[in-house]
């Protein structure tokens, strides 16, 4: 599959395909998305809201959401912020999110069943990670959101004048549900 997409890849910088899509590094609507990393979402978000290339600074990962406070997701927002120019932050979950409900023990057991050692498990925990905290999910995606928004919200290094809402997209017809503000 790599390998089509090398191919692909390859015949696009040849044929110049890349040219509708130049924009500039800093965001023309000055916003940040913090979101899921849900394959129903790489072309559905963008369009259910009207986003074009270069509009926007989009984080994703599992979840949509802030597992550290001084992780990649909140460093990325700084950088957006500070440097970049972003004054308005959505975090966006989504409905029938595979994250919902995860079970950290039973994804240990199955990182087992993949090969993951049980001393590498016992690393994570003795290095000070609350591994099953870090991996587990959350049990709605209105709270995982509320929660999310909060934490950016209070962090120490987020300039006051930062909007910051949350928001839940349905996976099947893109409506926007306002969860916070």
């Amino acid at each position: 599959m790599i390998d089509e997409i090398l191919a692909y890849n390859k015949r696009f910088v040849e044929e110049k395909a890349y040219e509708k899509y130049a924009a500039s590094k800093y965001p023309n609507k000055k916003i940040a998305i913090l979101t899921c990393m849900d394959t129903r979402l790489v072309e559905l978000l963008p369009a259910a809201l009207g986003l074009k290339n270069g509009d926007v600074k989009i984080i994703k990962n599992a979840g949509g959401v802030v597992t550290n406070p001084f992780g990649s997701v909140i460093r990325s927002l700084l950088v957006a912020i500070i440097e970049l120019g972003v004054e308005e932050i959505m975090v966006i979950g989504h409905t029938d999110c595979g994250v919902q409900h995860i079970d950290s023990e039973m994804m240990i057991e199955h990182m087992k069943k993949r090969g993951i050692s049980q001393e590498s498990i016992d690393l994570m925990k003795y290095c000070g990670i609350d591994f099953e905290k870090w991996l587990a999910g959350f049990d709605t995606v209105e709270q995982s959101v509320k929660d999310t928004v909060d934490t950016i919200r209070n962090h120490p290094l987020m300039p006051a004048d930062v909007r910051i809402g949350g928001y839940v997209i349905n996976t099947v017809t893109g409506e926007l549900k306002e969860i916070c503000r």
